[in-house]
């Protein structure tokens, strides 16, 4: 079956300098940022070995009621706010962290992940089915509540991931599926150099204040702090994983010409803005910390610049 076609929702994580939607809907966005002039500092691009796996084509779509729970899951992914509104807290999208409409691979694609699941989490310290693993999605990258168990949004979005990884070897990681490790920095990161970077490389799309863009109603690039963007229990909060996807997706466009200290150092500097509340909060910042945060990869209950980060922002 056809697909269907959406208003041009573009995106871009950031880090997401941010995630985006799909191919189409980036199109005039890519355009622009890959013709471009690259900054003097660019490194040269690094050569990237394809993936091992591709997805099947968005017109692959199969012609019957399998194929419209498909194409369903396909519009949650890119228009969660319109098709699974009960479940959405803030802007972002699904696409936002997940480039391409789910496709691209070294930006968390969702055929690196289905083959994966049922799998053990060290978050929630026991084995997670994938539906489990959407429902954490919505809970802190949406910012919003789980969809229960057997929920519409999620089977349409289990058969969208499940319809992408067809033909993807079971438990096999594939290259590709997640963002890529950094290795550690040279010198600490630091926020004022990621502001540096921020301002010559990001701004321009998601804005002086990290809040994003809009175009008549659709979010284009997608907040990257405050209160419409991902909370403290998201994945992105967490500096390798935020450099790793910045270094390899952004700026749109030109992914792989940041240098891996200026992935490192703007990706503090975006985590070092406070967001939404973590939803296991208790009480204390510090004891939220101690029970799960407690890494150097995570700012929150830190104090950067003199304020004390995970106090949360008003919706």
């Amino acid at each position: 079956m056809s697909t269907l076609r959406y208003p041009v929702l573009g995106l871009a994580l950031l880090l997401a300098g941010c995630g985006h939607g799909n191919g189409q809907h980036e199109h005039a966005a890519v355009s622009a940022a890959a013709t471009a002039t690259p900054p003097a500092h660019a490194m040269t691009v690094a050569k990237v070995s394809p993936a091992a796996f591709v997805p099947p084509a968005d017109n692959a779509i199969p012609d019957n009621d399998f194929g419209k729970e498909v194409a369903l899951g396909r519009q949650i992914f890119l228009q969660p706010d319109k098709y699974a509104a009960a479940y959405v807290g803030n802007h972002l999208s699904c696409a936002n962290c997940h480039l391409d409409a789910g496709r691209l691979a070294n930006a968390a694609p969702l055929w690196g992940a289905w083959p994966m699941y049922p799998a053990y989490r060290s978050k929630n310290h026991h084995v997670n089915t994938f539906a489990e693993r959407l429902q954490g999605c919505f809970r802190f990258s949406m910012n919003g509540k789980a969809p229960p168990g057997g929920d519409p949004v999620l089977v349409a979005l289990e058969s969208y991931a499940y319809w992408l990884s067809e033909g993807a070897p079971v438990g096999k990681a594939l290259p590709g599926r997640g963002y890529p490790k950094l290795p550690k920095p040279a010198q600490t990161p630091d926020y004022a150099r990621g502001e540096t970077v921020f301002k010559r490389d990001c701004a321009f799309c998601h804005g002086d204040d990290g809040q994003g863009q809009q175009v008549a109603g659709h979010v284009v690039f997608p907040p990257l702090w405050g209160p419409q963007s991902f909370n403290w229990g998201a994945g992105m909060h967490q500096l390798n994983n935020a450099s790793g996807f910045i270094k390899a997706n952004m700026p749109l466009g030109r992914g792989n010409t940041l240098s891996d200290q200026d992935a490192w150092d703007v990706a503090y500097f975006m985590d070092a803005h406070e967001r939404p509340q973590d939803p296991r909060y208790a009480g204390s910042i510090q004891a939220t910390r101690a029970k799960y945060h407690d890494t150097p990869q995570s700012l929150y209950g830190t104090v950067v610049n003199g304020k004390l980060l995970g106090q949360g922002t008003a919706h």
